[in-house]
């Protein structure tokens, strides 16, 4: 199980060493907001370890989805990130495909990660159980479930262990690898390692709690000894 921070700065990054992915998003655009692409350079440049870029909580706009992705791979991020921000799986499978497209026809070794929400119902969105099988059908490889609205609500405020299990072991079936995130705390971690999944995604956690506030390295260095 792997630990991926969130910061949205570089100083944030510099605080965020001790965790196996740096993936670099801007929190007042979304749960999933694009940073600037001089930021994500700014990251790659600052470390050896992966980084990873968020590119948007996107409604049906494939071109746009496929464009951000592109340039997120160009600016040197690992791990391409998209959340799903519409229901259908028709138009599901198009803007993944075309996201893929994007990353994987100059960049074939990165990773795209394909993200729904744990929250789906109460924004409209698709689930993450039938987002799942379109990522793999695309050649994604990730697939994540975070939450969509930032208000204090985590992912097992919506699904449970055993709907987590069941999703990270389909996954596993289906050749991804599974992303967990969406307001976890320090308590979520021993569910976490029962779950099983590939990497677990903070950012709230290691600013004390608050998200709005800034990444702590004492809080990093605390999630990553107690996931082992």
């Amino acid at each position: 199980m792997r630990l991926l921070v969130s910061p949205s700065s570089l100083e944030e990054a510099a605080q965020s060493l001790a965790a196996d992915i740096i993936d670099v998003k801007r929190p007042t655009e979304g749960s999933l907001g694009a940073n600037f692409p001089w930021v994500i350079r700014a990251i790659r440049d600052l470390t050896d370890k992966p980084v990873s870029a968020a590119i948007g909580d996107f409604d049906f706009r494939p071109g746009g989805a496929a464009l951000a992705a592109y340039g997120a791979a160009c600016a040197g991020a690992d791990y391409i990130k998209v959340g799903l921000l519409f229901d259908g799986e028709d138009r599901a499978r198009e803007l993944i495909r075309a996201v893929v497209r994007g990353v994987k026809g100059e960049f074939p070794s990165r990773a795209v990660v394909i993200a729904a929400y744990a929250d789906h119902a109460r924004l409209s969105t698709i689930s993450p159980q039938a987002m799942a099988p379109l990522a793999a059908e695309c050649g994604a490889d990730v697939a994540m479930i975070d939450t969509g609205i930032k208000d204090g609500k985590g992912i097992f405020d919506y699904m449970d262990e055993a709907a987590l299990t069941e999703f990270t072991a389909g996954n596993r079936r289906l050749g991804l690898e599974t992303a967990l995130a969406g307001s976890l705390r320090f308590d979520d971690i021993p569910r976490l390692k029962r779950i099983g999944p590939d990497i677990i995604g903070v950012r709230g956690m290691v600013c004390g709690g608050d998200r709005s506030s800034t990444i702590r390295a004492d809080l990093v260095e605390k999630a990553r000894a107690m996931m082992g």
